[in-house]
């Protein structure tokens, strides 16, 4: 398709001044904004087209070498008249003198550079320890602290100002929160783009700062937080708390505060993952007649097994579900409580109590078979490779 007259395009005469030209481009990128166009090839290419003529005629050199030559005259800057037109990103980034603070077209995100929406500071993260018990991580806990941080000004409300004294414009930005520099190249004009030094991406600055923060809208104070930790968490695990971090400066965004968790050692259970082991230590006549034993859950009550008759050391019996709730299972997903019975050998004995032993020890019965010594010696076998 044949290009169109640039002024055409702009929708201007050839006397037109520069603002008229501005003011005739923004006007043409604001309807078909890929923003408010969703999906429209036509308006992406009216938007392109749109920013090619405003390349030129915005620019003295190009509009006057365009003027006397046309489309085939010969035209350096960006890509040429004829040098395929501008991708999107191009144009984001080429026009921040047009669409920064100064015309009412910050609303819109897509624009990488004047187009940005000023800079909204975010508040640094905390980071706390918490050291849980084995209870504590069974069952969730809310835990208090008070924390020595960055805290919104009381005076100002955050705002950093005095007395409601408010903000103005930035004069070195002009409210865009950035800061356009221009650089001849090999090839052509080339803009690049840095924060504002003067308001620190703002776009805008504080006319009378407040007394007690300085014009930041935070100081130092302490603050009582309740941080919420769900069951099964564990060791090295960490909990994020959102919002409960530093404050930022002028009513910008709070950081977290990450909990690092810790777990105290337990002298009664062993914790493998999400369930729990337990070592009960069977006396040697319950062992070989069978009864009953109680068993301890970390919930505080006791469980009664039923222990068989010749119940042999090294044996593993599961009671389901009395473990640890899985911290991702919303209270579904429960380990199971794993006893591991071992047999009490007394290192004393009276006199009748080894004479009885002695007795037993004349029994066949209190040899053993080979088939369990053979299973006995594979367990040790095991646990040594």
């Amino acid at each position: 398709m044949a290009k169109r007259d640039y002024y055409e395009v702009l929708g201007v005469d050839k006397n037109a001044s520069e603002e008229d030209i501005k003011k005739a481009y923004r006007k043409i990128a604001i309807k078909y904004h890929p923003d408010r166009n969703p999906g429209s090839k036509e308006a992406e290419e009216k938007f392109k087209e749109a920013a090619e003529a405003y390349d030129v005629l915005h620019d003295p050199q190009k509009r006057q070498q365009y003027d006397q030559y046309g489309f085939d005259g010969p035209m350096g800057g960006f890509g040429g008249f004829n040098g395929g037109g501008f991708s999107m990103d191009d144009i984001f980034s080429m026009f921040g003198d047009v669409f920064g603070g100064r015309g009412g077209f910050s609303g819109f995100s897509g624009f990488g550079g004047g187009g940005r929406q000023p800079a909204q500071h975010r508040g640094s993260d905390l980071r706390l320890k918490v050291r849980l018990s084995l209870q504590e991580v069974a069952t969730g806990v809310t835990k208090k602290f008070k924390v020595r941080k960055d805290v919104t000004c009381s005076h100002c409300h955050g705002t950093g100002a005095e007395d409601g004294s408010g903000t103005e414009t930035c004069p070195t930005c002009h409210g865009s929160g950035v800061v356009t520099r221009t650089t001849q190249s090999l090839f052509g004009m080339m803009q690049t783009q840095s924060v504002c030094p003067t308001c620190q991406g703002e776009g805008k600055i504080i006319k009378n700062k407040c007394h007690e923060c300085h014009g930041t809208g935070i100081v130092k104070g302490d603050e009582v937080v309740e941080i919420k930790i769900p069951a099964g968490v564990a060791e090295g695990m960490v909990v994020n708390v959102p919002g409960k971090g530093n404050a930022a400066i002028h009513n910008g965004i709070p950081g977290n505060i990450q909990v690092f968790i810790e777990e105290e050692p337990n002298s009664t259970f062993v914790r493998d993952g999400s369930n729990l082991i337990y070592n009960l230590l069977l006396d040697f006549p319950t062992a070989a007649l069978g009864g009953t034993a109680e068993i301890p859950t970390v919930d505080g009550s006791k469980v009664k097994i039923k222990i068989e008759p010749g119940t042999q050391p090294g044996k593993t019996l599961r009671l389901r579900d009395k473990g640890l709730r899985e911290v991702q299972g919303y209270g579904r997903d429960t380990g199971d409580l794993i006893v591991n019975i071992s047999i009490y050998v007394p290192k004393e004995l009276s006199k009748d109590e080894k004479k009885a032993l002695e007795e037993m020890q004349k029994s066949d019965h209190f040899k053993g078979d080979s088939d369990t010594r053979k299973s006995i010696f594979e367990k040790f076998r095991n646990y040594f490779s």
